[in-house]
């Protein structure tokens, strides 16, 4: 009496698996790049309310605002502007007729006070200015010449 007994998996079994396993891990994958997209969010956010604290230096130093948003100078915020725009998947160049886009960021000033919008991966932009306001705005908030205000 022979018993023709066959231990393993059939082709069936194992492609059901190899489903299962990619359907889980495009699952996982979604979520993951959700969450960078967040964490970067986070980075711009965090990057432009330091500039707050830069910007009130600079102030101190001169009794003005003008020019605080340049990259090169001392305690100038454009290096910190910059890197929330890169957070934010845009880039940043200076000057006051710089309007913000969906991948560019902006920084106004003016004697009296300066605003900062960068745009963020998940869609609008953030902005702080000097006035203390530091909210999620629709990214052309910076839309005009010198428009120095979050509003």
């Amino acid at each position: 009496m022979l018993k023709n007994s066959k231990k393993g998996f059939t082709l069936i079994e194992l492609l059901v698996v190899i489903a299962i396993i990619g359907i889980l891990s495009s699952v996982v994958l979604a979520s993951l790049n959700s969450a960078r997209n967040k964490g970067n969010d986070a980075a711009v956010k965090s990057n432009l309310a330091n500039q707050r604290a830069e910007a009130e230096i600079f102030y101190d130093a001169g009794a003005t605002y003008e020019g605080v948003c340049a990259t090169t100078g001392t305690n100038v915020i454009g290096d910190g502007v910059t890197a929330a725009a890169i957070a934010g998947g845009g880039t940043y160049t200076a000057g006051d007729t710089v309007d913000a886009t969906a991948s560019a960021a902006a920084c106004h000033d003016s004697a009296s006070g300066w605003a900062a919008v960068s745009p963020l991966r998940g869609g609008g932009g953030y902005c702080v200015d000097s006035t203390g306001a530091s909210k999620s705005v629709v990214i052309t908030a910076l839309d005009t010449d010198n428009d120095i205000t979050c509003d």
